[in-house]
């Protein structure tokens, strides 16, 4: 099993990330963090720990100070970052200190899959060789240890918009594809395109609210 410690602030990212780990095959949460200090002393005094899911932004210290520190103390830890830092030169540094892979949130769970199972790939490869190796070994533990591609949206669906209507579901905590519209200036259907997708990647749950008259209102709610 690959033993995985998430490092987040935020304790509903901290769920959702631990139920996407549940639901893959090879891996298991090992632990759990929510600041930049705690992170660091999880991984210097846990060497059981093969991967750290790592957000770059904490009240005591960014993602990057967490690198630094590790990478000083000779922890060679493969870490994945999971942020919504876009800013080039953090993720240049980040990759300068060793991350193998940038995931921008919010992460699908379809992403999410995608970019551990290549994790997954490159973490046997790194474990099978040993001695010497070819070009070839090499070519492919680096490609392995590299996103391939982009899961696309479904037809029709912008990423942009895509994180809008995630924002504003996040910040309600509910809505039904008619508040989301009113909310984001768009028409319903097109928010519950949206919002459904949202529910199939396991990011809100469906409800019915009751209330009035007439039929019960589909809402999606933000997922805990």
């Amino acid at each position: 099993m690959i033993r995985v410690l998430l490092v987040d602030d935020d304790a509903l990212t901290l769920e959702l990330h631990r139920g996407f780990i549940a639901r893959l095959e090879g891996f298991e949460v090992a632990g759990e963090c929510t600041g930049a200090r705690a992170a660091v002393e999880a991984v210097l005094s846990r060497p059981d720990i093969d991967l750290v899911l790592l957000d770059m932004t904490m009240p005591d210290g960014s993602g990057l100070d967490v690198l630094r520190h590790v990478r000083a103390r000779g922890s060679a830890v493969d870490v994945i970052a999971v942020t919504g830092v876009r800013d080039a030169e953090a993720v240049r540094q980040t990759v300068g200190l060793g991350v193998v892979q940038y995931l921008v949130k919010p992460v699908t769970y379809a992403v999410f899959a995608d970019r551990l199972a290549q994790y997954r790939d490159y973490h046997r490869r790194t474990r099978e060789s040993s001695g010497p190796s070819t070009q070839e070994e090499i070519d492919a533990l680096l490609a392995a240890s590299r996103a391939t591609g982009t899961i696309r949206l479904p037809k029709g669906l912008a990423a942009d918009t895509l994180e809008r209507v995630t924002a504003a579901v996040r910040a309600d905590g509910a809505l039904s594809a008619r508040e989301a519209a009113e909310k984001l200036g768009m028409s319903r259907v097109a928010a519950r395109r949206y919002l459904e997708h949202l529910a199939s990647a396991g990011r809100v749950e469906r409800a019915s609210r009751y209330g009035g008259q007439g039929r019960p209102e589909t809402e999606y709610r933000w997922h805990r």
